[in-house]
């Protein structure tokens, strides 16, 4: 394949990925989305694999590294759980880091890095020109390093290998001043270093950037992982982006800054949604471990939680005019989706306008409940998010809360020495009646307790969300 022809395969391949992004952008053209990138990613690879740069014997080696990765990510696909989905996207952002300072280091080994192309002639680069394509190299390998190591820290919490309780090191902030010093200060050196010299320079970097992506991700709780997500999916573009570079691959330039500024305004979403700064959630989140009992500290909620059966509840959503049903990760780990889907259908056959509040952090990655809606076949128009049902709750006579805990938490409003003081929340709180659909009395992810337990027009529906649905659904037939 002619350099040409490859240049306009990668202008293609980079429109079919702003397509993409435009089609993700929406449930409804989601599907139309992911098959936009999948056929410019499949163009990109061709290019790349016959393209100028790979000689034949040299395709062999790509193809059966494809066909190996290719099997894996089937493998991956067709076996996790959409509850592991989050720490399946954390792990996938650390092999993207990983990939950055893997062809970092290669670049800086290779001798035929220090030549470019010109007229189909190898030319040496001039001083200038090497010291540019350094640059490149360390802060490739400075982000790439980040992102690796942070993400298999989330991949950990996501997973519950780790705890969720942020580790707030004393003088975090200045710890963190040092290294940034450090890594400039060895940078320096690593440029000053004779051609081929700078190794020591570069791994001192390599590993502080590797231990500021642990500490960066272990200081940050667990009510503010769902941000940590669209954060590590912003630095795995950049590291894309400082690869790109790296190798003089335009595409890897553009897809890397497509994802990466995405990301970056999908964290300013999420931390407007949260009633967070960026800043502060690196500095050091918020939340502890899920299932904990609230810290002591502020107001403590007073009363007894009303218990309700499911054939109770089955009978209050029958004689409902409005209902709204508030899915959360609770609905995820029990898989419950379907059955919800199978309520809501019976419902809506029964004139009860049913609709679903979907809160921006809901879950353990921003659209997660989006997607498990969607695989149980929710109609799309039902689905909404928080700001466009909220006026509604007054008007609703069942709130049906499936799992969710701290995004309908009325101490967000109620309770200024809450932790979550500020956040918005769905005011589930206004409906005639909240039905809480939980295990135990546990707090949330942000460790938390929640005043709506307690209130009078609240009821508690006890138990595994899947059992309890597959009664309340049983109970409407009836």
């Amino acid at each position: 394949m002619s350099a040409s022809l490859a240049t306009v395969s990668y202008i293609g391949a980079t429109i079919l990925f702003i397509l993409s992004l435009g089609g993700l952008s929406n449930p409804e053209t989601s599907r139309r989305g992911n098959l936009y990138g999948m056929i410019g990613m499949t163009i990109a690879v061709l290019a790349t694999v016959f393209g100028p740069r790979v000689t034949m014997a040299g395709v062999p080696w790509l193809v059966g590294a494809m066909v190996v990765g290719g099997a894996i990510g089937l493998y991956a696909a067709r076996t996790v759980k959409m509850t592991q989905m989050p720490e399946l996207v954390a792990l996938m952002h650390s092999l993207v880091g990983l990939a950055a300072m893997l062809v970092g280091f290669a670049s800086y080994i290779d001798p035929a890095s220090a030549f470019q192309m010109i007229d189909g002639k190898s030319v040496p680069l001039t001083p200038t020109e090497l010291h540019i394509h350094e640059i490149e190299i360390y802060i490739g390998i400075l982000i790439g390093a980040v992102t690796f190591s942070g993400s298999v820290i989330a991949f950990g919490k996501l997973s519950g290998k780790i705890g969720g309780n942020p580790m707030l090191l004393p003088g975090r902030h200045w710890l963190n001043l040092t290294g940034l010093l450090v890594v400039i200060w060895f940078g320096r050196e690593f440029l000053n270093a004779a051609p081929g010299q700078g190794m020591t320079p570069l791994i001192v970097m390599t590993v502080i950037a590797l231990l500021f992506g642990i500490h960066m991700v272990m200081a940050i709780g667990g009510a503010d992982m769902p941000v940590v997500v669209s954060m590590l999916n912003s630095y795995s573009g950049w590291a894309a982006a400082a690869t790109g570079f790296m190798l003089s691959n335009d595409l890897l330039i553009v897809t890397g800054a497509l994802v990466g500024s995405s990301g970056a305004i999908l964290s300013y979403i999420m931390c407007k949604a949260m009633n967070r700064h960026f800043i502060s959630v690196i500095a050091g989140g918020f939340g502890t471990a899920g299932g904990t009992p609230a810290a002591a500290g502020g107001a403590q909620p007073a009363g007894e939680v009303n218990p309700i059966l499911a054939a109770e509840t089955a009978e209050l959503l029958r004689e409902s005019k409005n209902v709204i049903i508030v899915p959360g990760y609770g609905m995820a780990v029990a898989q419950a989706q379907h059955t919800v889907f199978e309520i809501t259908k019976l419902l809506r056959a029964k004139g009860v306008n049913v609709r679903f509040g979907i809160h921006p952090v809901a879950g353990r990655m921003p659209g997660h409940m989006n997607v498990l809606l969607a695989e149980a076949k929710v109609p799309y128009d039902i689905v909404f998010e928080m700001d466009e049902l909220n006026e509604d709750f007054p008007d609703t006579d069942v709130a049906m809360i499936i799992g969710a805990n701290d995004i309908v938490n009325p101490a967000a409003q109620d309770d200024p020495s809450s932790p979550i003081a500020g956040m918005p929340v769905l005011e589930v709180w206004k409906a005639k009646t909240s039905i809480v659909m939980k295990r135990s009395m546990a707090s949330g992810y942000a460790g938390v307790d929640n005043p709506l337990f307690y209130k009078d027009n609240n009821r508690m529906l006890f138990g595994d969300a899947k059992k309890m649905l597959d009664e309340v659904l049983a109970a409407l037939k009836a």
